[in-house]
Order: C-alpha cells, then structure tokens, then sequence
C-alpha cells in the first residue's frame, strides 16, 4: 500500500493537468491506496477554496474517490459522517472534528454558527465554554 498527499488527490479530482492526472490516475488504478485524514481535511480546503467547489460537489468527489476499492482511510466512519454533516451546512472540518469527539459528554468552541448547526447531530454537545 501506498500513500498519497493532497496534490495527487487534486489533480485527480480536477484533471487540471493533464499530464499530472494520468499520473494520480495511475496511481490510484494500481495500488491500494492510504489517505490520512489529515490529507482528507486539506483535499477539502483546497477543493473549496482554491477551486471553488461548492459542498454538493466536495461531497459528490469524496463519495466517489473514497468508493474505489483500492482507497482506504484511517477512519471510514467518521469520514462517512463528516460528509453526511457537510451535505447538512456544517462546515467540513467542523464536522470531521465533531466525529471524532463523539465519546465526550461536551465540544468547545467560540464558533456559535458551528454550536447552531451541531445541535442535536451527536451525544456530544457543541457549546460555548
């Protein structure tokens, strides 16, 4: 198995670059592929930011990278969840955090759209300190 860094996520979601894209593509259709969750988290900030992706694509790329049989992540659970919060108006990171935290009787945060948007989604209460 092999791992794989933000960029190579972009050029294949994208096909931005041509020649780059056979190679992520390459990548992807001849190997197991590892994908941290941290790289998951920056895939999504660039997708957003950098190309304007709005969340039904983030969303519709993530479901269909994260279904090729040779991709696996760290957590498919939780990952599965932070899209299913996203497609729900919470932000991508946020939600990815909360799947994470959903052991814990309370969530921190000074974000109160976050707090708004997070109630009654987990065990785990989003609130202000």
């Amino acid at each position: 198995m092999i791992a794989v860094d933000t960029n190579i996520i972009i050029r294949f979601l994208t096909h931005d670059d041509e020649r780059r894209y056979k190679k992520a593509f390459t990548i992807f259709n001849k190997n197991e592929v590892y994908i941290s969750d941290t790289v998951v988290l920056e895939t999504e900030w660039v997708l957003r930011y950098a190309y304007k992706f709005s969340s039904e694509e983030i969303c519709d790329a993530f479901v269909n990278l994260f279904g090729l049989k040779s991709v696996h992540l760290s957590n498919p659970t939780f990952i599965a969840q932070a899209i299913e919060w996203h497609k729900q108006g919470i932000d991508f990171s946020d939600a990815l955090h909360l799947t994470q935290c959903q052991q814990f009787e309370k969530f921190y945060t000074f974000d109160k759209k976050f707090i708004t948007k997070a109630k009654n989604l987990s065990a785990c209460e989003v609130t202000l300190p």
